[in-house]
């Protein structure tokens, strides 16, 4: 059985992952509500299967893995038809980093439309700062097709983001 002081250690290793979850969540769905719905699936199902988590082990790439798996289920479950609030859409002051902005939101659009495969691994990767062993083990796939998933990810991206760049500026005569 396991004893309080082990519970509240595995509490505050789980707290400790709680930042890299919800920046993970939100990048993946671009919906912060959601995305904290999602982190907190994550950690009930987490609590409810702790015996399977190997003592002595990295929690964080764990914790990703059942993020991962969730994901994927709630992507294949059929939903009811919502209509989006884009969260700046209530921001009422003007931001001083406009331009900065702007800049997230051309990666956050390109981002979303890269293949999932491919989101997920520059995601885990680049954002989360995983190694490919780590994401490999979260996604379930060879250190290998991460590597290629990761290639083909940043390519698409650049070409997405050149895209972009190419038709907001407009030669105007």
């Amino acid at each position: 059985m396991t004893s309080n002081v082990q519970l509240d250690e595995i509490g505050r290793r789980m707290t400790a992952c709680l930042s890299s979850l919800r920046r993970y969540a939100h990048a993946l769905i671009g919906d912060r509500t959601a995305a904290d719905d999602l982190v907190q699936d994550t950690f009930d199902r987490a609590w409810g299967r702790i015996a399977s988590w190997r003592d002595g082990t990295d929690m964080r790439p764990w914790l990703f893995s059942i993020m991962h798996n969730l994901h994927v289920d709630q992507v294949r479950r059929p939903r009811l038809a919502t209509v989006p609030v884009e969260d700046e859409a209530l921001d009422i002051a003007v931001r001083d980093t406009h331009h900065d902005n702007l800049e997230l939101r051309d990666l956050d659009a390109a981002l979303r439309r890269l293949p999932d495969e491919q989101r997920e691994v520059l995601l885990l990767v680049a954002l989360e700062e995983m190694s490919y062993a780590e994401a490999a083990e979260v996604l379930g796939i060879s250190p290998g097709n991460v590597a290629s998933r990761l290639c083909r990810g940043r390519e698409k991206l650049r070409a997405i983001l050149e895209e972009q760049k190419t038709r907001s500026l407009k030669v105007v005569r």
